[in-house]
């Protein structure tokens, strides 16, 4: 084996058999779940305190509709504000004053309290007004069953998408699975490339700082040994996406199992389950059970080309950026001295990630048409567009672009990093770096 193999290797093996490695590879899935999920599980668990409100509607029309909530109880107040405010023991939460008719003066309302109000709270007023107002406001037009007419004209509509095969097949898709697949290989491929580039920045310093370079360098050459330490960690965080990949399709698997034995127990005979997998070629198989509807939907992807090309994206991107952090940590001396350095290439990167995200609305914009093409936001931003089914000359002249700007990526920072790994003592800038560049 030559010696970039046994440095691809050795920064393989390392790293994969760290203890630390495959506790987060298995841990991972499961607290990006509970990083999406715990907080929303979290905000809809209420407090126990119990707070009052006081209502003082001088009205007489509104302070009767209020109901008490699970948090708030609402009362008729017996006293003034004035008296409110001013009384040594407060036990109240917040007022409501209604002064004058909310129709005629919407002004007429207000909250106090001594805190600020939440947004829980003002929702439930606003909403039990508004329907008042609105019930006011229909009955002043004295047209019968006014309500009831609007009421019943309300319709809610959905409209199907369905995607044209070339064989004049038909099957249904959907937009927001789309907007999903691509939002999550954006944000898998954006931490990957800056968790993995990070990591052989931090190596190479390391190895920089405890002067074992020096011993490397008199046996490999700085190229061979950068493009090791690259490859090496990139192949990590290939095997790393490949065994998440695995996971989350086995909990995908497990889960469709679960929906469909539970529909079966639900009272979904056999027959009928045959039936509906026979017609799942068609659109009106969505209609066959609202549970299978995203099941259906799914089938409009071509998965295998969506994992391709993340595959080949995450390749080219890593190797760009990679290549350019294994410069950076070549040249400084400290962590501390990255910043500099750091500071543009996480810009980049950022612009690059919200304007992968802001491409969903329009895959085929100028936005998104122009950060898929150019190298540095391409691997995130065309990750998002590749769900939508862009036209392949965009995707191949994208593909090109990124690996010719890695190729020379590469051998740029290869020229840094030999004149880099052996100086020390001197804080580089980026004039100086361009310098190195031109040794010969």
């Amino acid at each position: 084996m030559n010696k970039t193999g046994l440095i691809i290797k050795q920064e393989y093996l390392r790293r994969v058999r760290k203890k630390s490695f495959i506790i987060m590879t298995f841990l991972m899935p499961l607290l990006m779940a509970g990083l999406v999920f715990v907080p929303l599980w979290l905000a809809t668990m209420k407090g126990k305190d119990i707070r009052r409100i006081a209502v003082i509607d001088r009205t007489g029309k509104y302070g009767s509709l209020f109901n008490d909530a699970e948090n708030y109880v609402f009362f008729q107040a017996d006293k003034s504000l004035d008296e409110y405010r001013t009384a040594e023991q407060k036990d109240l939460f917040a007022i409501l004053t209604i002064s004058d008719d909310l129709l005629d003066n919407p002004k007429a309302a207000a909250l106090y309290s001594e805190k600020q109000i939440p947004g829980e709270l003002s929702r439930i007023v606003n909403q039990v007004l508004s329907k008042q107002l609105e019930n006011d406001k229909l009955a002043s037009f004295q047209i019968p069953d006014l309500k009831q007419i609007i009421d019943d004209s309300r319709v809610q509509f959905q409209i199907q998408t369905i995607k044209w095969g070339k064989d004049g097949s038909e099957v249904s898709s959907s937009g927001t699975i789309a907007h999903i697949i691509g939002l999550f290989t954006t944000i898998i491929i954006y931490m990957f490339i800056m968790m993995y580039g990070a990591m052989v920045m931090q190596g190479v310093s390391e190895e920089k700082t405890n002067r074992i370079v020096e011993i490397m360098v008199s046996s490999v050459n700085p190229f061979s040994l950068m493009m090791g330490k690259v490859v090496g960690i990139g192949l990590v965080g290939l095997t790393q996406i490949i065994l998440w990949g695995i996971l989350i399709g086995t909990f995908l698997m497990v889960g469709s199992s679960g929906l469909i034995l539970g529909n079966l127990s639900g009272g979904v005979d056999m027959t009928t389950m045959q039936q509906g997998v026979a017609m799942s070629q068609q659109v009106n198989a969505v209609e066959f059970h609202e549970g299978f509807e995203w099941i259906a939907q799914l089938q409009s992807f071509n998965f295998g080309e969506i994992i391709f090309f993340f595959v080949v994206f995450f390749v080219g991107g890593y190797l760009l950026y990679a290549s350019l952090f294994a410069a950076i940590g070549s040249a400084i001396n400290s962590p501390e001295d990255s910043q500099q350095f750091m500071a543009p290439i996480m810009v980049i990167m950022l612009f690059a990630l919200y304007a992968g995200m802001y491409s969903a609305d329009n895959p085929d914009g100028p936005l998104a048409f122009w950060c898929s093409i150019i190298p540095f936001t391409s691997p995130i931003v065309m990750l998002m567009r590749i769900p939508y089914e862009i036209a392949l000359w965009e995707k191949l002249l994208s593909v090109v672009l990124l690996y010719v700007t890695s190729v020379s990526f590469i051998w740029l920072s290869a020229k840094i990093y030999r004149v880099g790994i052996l100086m020390y003592g001197k804080k580089p800038n980026i004039k100086e770096m361009i310098k190195w560049i031109t040794y010969k």
